[in-house]
């Protein structure tokens, strides 16, 4: 019995020793800035592994290279984005015409489908995206969700160094679906909410976040189970709610509500097709 209460009170020291709040976000989250940045690479080694389900585009080099220095670099020259030095931020093309969706892993790598870019009608629907998966990695969702999955007993195995190959396991993990793709409502509002923060500092309508779900709308593709959608919307969950909170947040800011359907300052729908869109195969 004696032992079991040292144990507890022993358990219960290190969990507040260790699973202290982020200072960015306020969250508690077991990881650190250096540790989000591993399991970041050891993830990209997976999928670079991993050809059949995540093949890499490697068509016109351009076009990567456009959304690398117009759109990407833009949004983060951002002073909202606080570990743009800590993080090493990439992005990457995956040649997958049937799937609409972008993920972002721990430590900055964000991945755009193919399908998504050819859907997309204006950069700035693409900028808001992006932000949105910034957002995912600065505010440490992903990590955050697994301290919560994980718990003190994996902390305690590490710092015993009893399990000293925990992280190369719990990589494994996110990258076969543990906790990598299923962003909370909360986790995805967030996000949504910083999207609006990065873009007010560049050339893009700063709610252009919720373009891709007008579409989708419009197009009667909300409900839909094709694939495409699908693998959407499991892991980006109530499109119509975002587009109304986006507004809202719109509202709040006093800004003009534009749609997906605008042209014009701040929208970029010209420049998208002749430097994405239309240069895909």
């Amino acid at each position: 019995m004696y032992k079991r209460i040292t144990l507890l009170v022993f358990t219960t020291l290190i969990s507040f020793t260790f699973f202290s709040c982020d200072p960015e976000t306020g969250a508690i989250n077991f990881f650190t800035d250096s540790d989000d940045v591993q399991l970041g690479i050891d993830v990209q080694n997976e999928i670079s592994a991993n050809t059949a389900e995540y093949p890499i585009f490697h068509g016109d080099p351009s076009i990567k290279a456009y959304i690398n220095s117009r759109i990407f670099g833009h949004i983060l020259n951002s002073p909202q984005i606080k570990k743009k030095t800590v993080y090493p931020y990439k992005i990457e093309i995956i040649n997958k015409d049937d799937v609409y969706n972008a993920f972002a892993l721990p430590g900055g790598p964000i991945y755009v489908y193919t399908g998504l870019l050819k859907y997309l009608d204006s950069e700035a629907a693409l900028a808001g995206i992006i932000a949105h998966e910034i957002a995912h990695v600065e505010r440490r969702h992903a990590t955050s969700r697994m301290t919560a999955y994980y718990g003190v007993s994996i902390l305690v195995s590490i710092l015993l160094g009893e399990n000293p190959s925990e992280l190369a396991q719990i990589a494994a993990n996110l990258f076969v679906g543990i906790a990598f793709l299923a962003n909370s409502r909360s986790d995805e509002n967030e996000s949504d909410e910083y999207s609006v923060k990065y873009l007010q500092d560049t050339r893009y309508y700063p709610g252009s976040v919720k373009f891709f779900f007008e579409k989708m709308r419009d197009d009667g593709l909300v409900s839909s189970q094709s694939n495409s959608i699908a693998t959407f919307l499991s892991t980006h969950p109530d499109p119509i709610e975002r587009i109304a909170d986006a507004n809202q947040r719109m509202n709040a800011l006093g800004l003009t509500i534009k749609t997906y359907q605008s042209t014009g300052d701040q929208i970029f729908d010209s420049e998208y097709r002749t430097n994405i869109k239309n240069k895909l195969p």
